[in-house]
């Protein structure tokens, strides 16, 4: 089982609490907006309820010392394909003035823990290639790389699958992305030796 690094410590006036639906009109909007201006895809009223609707109690909200949204993360737990019991990280944002105090680390531990309390083989997310600082805060959680996915979002921008392996026996798709990875760049070196010679 990959373990997740040390957290980062958590700012001391940032409190965290599960989704709970008594709080949708407190809270959706806030979640809306917010996750609307950080991510790529713009999500209707309904995906949000998809989400928390079925899955509330993976979806953790961090409040400031007046109780306003600062950041939050929603998730789902289920069968993949048949196979595993895959969590899946849907969204996470952070205000950005709030950014850099460990808060997305910690909203991601949360989801996680809940996720393996609930028996989950694998977690999954998508970010795109090019957020850097997301990718880190993955990596040093012990999420692997697991696929690249081109023009992946609405925006037209390639996204990177990470995994999270909860339990043994659970790597195949990682280890077909490097092996994938490994002969494109082999191809690549064989090609350009190739071309040399010519």
């Amino acid at each position: 089982m990959n373990k997740p690094s040390s957290p980062t410590s958590p700012s001391p006036s940032i409190r965290y609490i599960q989704y709970q639906s008594s709080q949708e009109t407190t809270y959706l909007p806030a979640i809306r907006q917010m996750i609307s201006k950080d991510l790529s895809e713009p999500y209707s009223i309904y995906v949000y309820r998809y989400f928390l609707y079925q899955w509330g109690d993976l979806c953790f909200m961090a409040l400031d010392e007046q109780d306003i949204l600062v950041g939050v993360v929603v998730s789902k737990l289920e069968p993949h394909r048949g196979g595993p019991l895959r969590g899946y990280i849907a969204m996470l944002a952070v205000k950005e003035e709030c950014r850099g105090k460990g808060i997305a680390t910690e909203l991601v531990r949360m989801a996680i823990d809940a996720m393996i309390a609930r028996d989950a083989d694998e977690i999954a997310l998508e970010t795109e290639v090019t957020n850097t600082a997301a990718m880190k805060l993955y990596e040093r959680l012990g999420f692997l790389r697991s696929k690249r996915l081109h023009r992946y979002y609405l925006n037209g921008n390639t996204a990177f699958r990470f995994l999270l392996y909860i339990k043994d026996g659970a790597t195949t798709e990682a280890t077909d992305y490097l092996e994938e990875e490994h002969e494109q760049r082999e191809q690549r070196l064989h090609s350009e030796a190739t071309a040399r010679v010519s």
